[in-house]
């Protein structure tokens, strides 16, 4: 179907990749970003301004929805956009979430339950923990620099799913005839531990790479002391001890129902991205 997509967080992990897939089939797509952006129908949009909310809205009949990176909750944020978008038009909504956030939840949850509540044509994506943590994130300096991977989620696995798999997975939301009107939680073919992926990049790139196992408490102290606030610091080291719990070890075919292909394999994904752990 012939739609104008706006992507907020074009610019992130995910939304650049929606970006170029939309590119890829056609589809007319609006990058949202603080940032200057260039290409068709280039709009500024700032989560923060609702001054630039209408004009990124312009003509837009779905969008895909990122929360913003602000202090405190996004919910009431969002949701206020939300309202501005349909009331110029939109149609469609696909929200990013978390694999951990039900309906109803805190943040993202909440936003869940209010599109669910209040929107005809929406699609809320749950996935895994993202693999480009270790190639874009937190991970990639440690283990390029230190041989290692801080975490403290014990023996707990993870269905770690690719970016690109989540793009894709926003394009059919985003632009199939009939819309989900569901919540899907997105992982890859297997859950695997920490201790396996270390060993998997330390295989493929010829070193030795250690999972060192911190605590809870360690965990967030490090997150705290390398700039990161007292609150998030908590929240991410709890996320570590929910995957410890067995919260992330499932798998579900959502990838290949969306995209219509098997999802992206850890080890692919190694192999891709070792240029990356070796420089």
């Amino acid at each position: 179907m012939s739609r104008l997509v706006l992507v907020t967080g074009g610019t992130g992990k995910t939304g650049r990749r929606l970006v170029s897939q939309l590119r890829e089939r056609g589809v007319g797509c609006r990058v949202g970003a603080r940032a200057a952006v260039t290409g068709e129908g280039a709009r500024r949009f700032d989560w923060t301004d609702s001054a630039t909310w209408d004009s990124a809205l312009e003509g837009v009949s779905a969008v895909y929805l990122v929360a913003p990176p602000i202090a405190g909750d996004p919910a009431p944020v969002m949701i206020e956009f939300i309202q501005r978008a349909l009331e110029g038009g939109a149609t469609r909504f696909v929200l990013l979430s978390s694999s951990l956030l039900p309906a109803g939840g805190p943040a993202m949850g909440t936003v869940h339950l209010w599109l669910q509540e209040n929107v005809a044509e929406w699609a809320v994506l749950r996935p895994s923990w993202f693999m480009q943590n270790f190639s874009e994130g937190q991970h990639l300096t440690t283990i390029r620099d230190e041989d290692s991977i801080y975490s403290a989620t014990e023996d707990g696995r993870v269905p770690f799913v690719s970016a690109d798999d989540v793009a894709a997975s926003a394009v059919a939301g985003l632009t199939r005839e009939g819309s989900f009107n569901t919540d899907l939680v997105l992982t890859s073919d297997r859950a695997i531990t920490y201790d396996e992926v270390a060993a998997r990049i330390g295989r493929a790139i010829g070193r030795t790479i250690s999972h060192r196992r911190l605590s809870t408490e360690a965990l967030a102290e490090r997150h705290r002391v390398r700039g990161m606030g007292p609150i998030p610091a908590q929240t991410l080291a709890a996320m570590d001890a929910a995957i410890a719990a067995g919260a992330e070890d499932r798998v579900t075919d959502c990838v290949e129902y969306l995209a219509g292909r098997p999802p992206v394999t850890f080890d692919a994904f190694v192999k891709a991205n070792m240029a990356l752990w070796s420089a």
